[in-house]
């Protein structure tokens, strides 16, 4: 267990660190000191909500919390598919999950042979390339036989899991190119081998982490018995217990399992931030800190992601493509990731960033952080982060900075329910789309009602009728120029009057 003391002093270090910069340090080349070692922490399944710091009731992260605290933290971020196999890709590659045949989790029994075509170049590789040593503790899911395997995207070390789900203690994790059983719980586990790799790297080159935990997927227990105590007696507070219909003891049963999983999260982070806080580490290491897609507990009356399940006592009906039980959605609780990113040289304690920012965003930032140029032939849907990170972290009275705060997201289900779902997000309006289903179009004015509780789709109000036909447009511009495969069907160019 980390020690509370040791905790403090590895953050004091890094919060020290950017508070003694020079003044001018936000107009410093990147080269400055060196070109950074570079830690990307991603959970799964962690909804916006679930930080301390995001002000929701019952969270206990004081670790990340304090993380969050330490540098900027990004509080309109979002991945352009909520769910785990096309957010992980998007993220390798700076692409939408259309463009690479990835619209929905990689289930292993039913797509054996899917995953990331290993002909796209990634990140990963770049950074190997451009000589950081390269490591992945934890979960792939981007393909489960070899050709699809970390060590040929770009990673030189794996520790983890190839597939999408495991068990909260006593997985089965590869390590060695080998499936073996390990004792204990898998936080605990990933983080030992985490640290690991990071006792093995030398000053000699930097070195890139991705550490990608399990948790706080389901199940989400057990949990050491630390994580477990806080919770396990808690009558916790639920986001809205007078919906219709609402399960509300479950609700509060699998909110308290879950607010374990992420103490469960917090505690093994602290542990990655008592070592590099350490000399030698804290002075050129950008932390990252995000998830692969949010989540929902009792929001909306559903609990799980955007292939969310209804979690009420008498579901309404199913139809042909989404069954009783089943509520696919875009909600900001499905779409919107939990991120901080702690960069000493550069972004002083304290930052909140509302910019609009996307899991494609993080290809183009992380070549950037590191010096190297993106590839010239590979298309780049995100945008770097640097030049905002650098320009909200910098003196107040700065000149103007334009930024882009429109987000565009899509995602055909094909497992649970059949849907073709695509959304467009201002800082207003979100319009979604269900391309495939008809009645399922969804209309929301982010400004009043920003738990999206009130669909306006078929509001006579004219300022909503104006954000349909705009947002639908820009849909229609987007699909075209991603190639979206569902515009080959017939059914759906003409509801997207093509």
């Amino acid at each position: 267990m980390i020690r509370p003391t040791c905790f403090l002093l590895a953050l004091s270090a890094i919060v020290s660190q950017t508070s003694a910069r020079e003044p001018s340090a936000v107009e410093q080349p990147l080269a400055r000191k060196g070109r950074p070692n570079i830690v990307f922490i991603m959970t799964d399944d962690q909804a916006p909500w679930a930080v301390g710091v995001a002000g929701a009731p019952n969270v206990k992260t004081p670790t990340l919390d304090k993380l969050f605290k330490s540098g900027a933290y990004l509080r309109n971020s979002f991945t352009p598919t909520p769910v785990c196999s096309p957010s992980r890709a998007s993220l390798m590659t700076s692409r939408y999950g259309s463009e690479l045949g990835i619209t929905d989790w990689i289930n292993p029994g039913r797509e054996p042979e899917l995953g990331l075509d290993p002909a796209t170049v990634t990140f990963p590789e770049l950074l190997q390339e451009a000589g950081y040593a390269t490591g992945l503790v934890g979960k792939w899911h981007l393909g489960l036989p070899d050709q699809f395997h970390p060590t040929k995207t770009g990673f030189d070390y794996f520790m983890g899991f190839r597939g999408g789900g495991n068990k909260p203690k006593d997985p089965t994790l590869e390590k060695d190119g080998k499936e073996q059983k390990f004792e204990g719980f898998t936080p605990d586990i990933l983080t030992d081998h985490a640290l690991g790799f990071l006792e093995r790297q030398t000053s000699e080159k930097p070195f890139f982490l991705a550490v990608h935990f399990r948790a706080p997927h389901a199940a989400w227990l057990p949990v050491a018995e630390e994580d477990w105590d806080p919770f396990k007696d808690l009558d916790p507070e639920i986001p809205n217990p007078e919906y219709p219909k609402l399960d509300t003891d479950r609700v509060k049963r699998v909110t308290r399992e879950y607010l374990a999983s992420v103490a469960s999260v917090d505690r093994n982070v602290g542990r990655l931030m008592e070592k590099l806080g350490q000399p030698g580490l804290v002075e050129n290491t950008v932390v990252i800190f995000t998830s692969d897609h949010g989540y929902n507990m009792g929001h909306n009356g559903i609990w799980h992601k955007a292939n969310g399940h209804w979690i009420l006592t008498d579901p309404p009906a199913g139809t042909a493509n989404v069954p009783r039980g089943q509520r696919p959605n875009m909600y900001d609780n499905s779409l919107r990731l939990p991120t901080a990113i702690a960069w000493p040289a550069v972004i002083p304690a304290g930052v909140e960033i509302t910019d609009t920012v996307s899991m494609l965003d993080w290809y183009p930032t992380l070549l950037e952080l590191a010096g190297v140029p993106l590839p010239k032939e590979q298309t780049i849907r995100g945008r770097s982060l640097v030049a905002l990170l650098r320009h909200r972290a910098g003196p107040a009275g700065a000149e103007p900075f334009e930024w882009d705060n429109e987000f565009y997201g899509e995602y055909s289900t094909h497992h649970q329910s059949e849907t073709h779902m695509r959304a467009w997000r201002t800082p207003q309006w979100k319009l979604i789309r269900d391309f495939k289903n008809e009645g399922r179009d969804e209309l929301y004015d982010l400004v009043n009602d920003p738990a999206e509780t009130n669909n306006l789709i078929a509001s006579d109000d004219a300022a909503a009728r104006r954000a349909i036909a705009e947002l639908h447009g820009k849909i229609v511009k987007r699909m075209q120029e991603v190639g979206d495969p569902i515009l080959e069907d017939p059914e759906v160019r003409a509801r997207l009057e093509l």
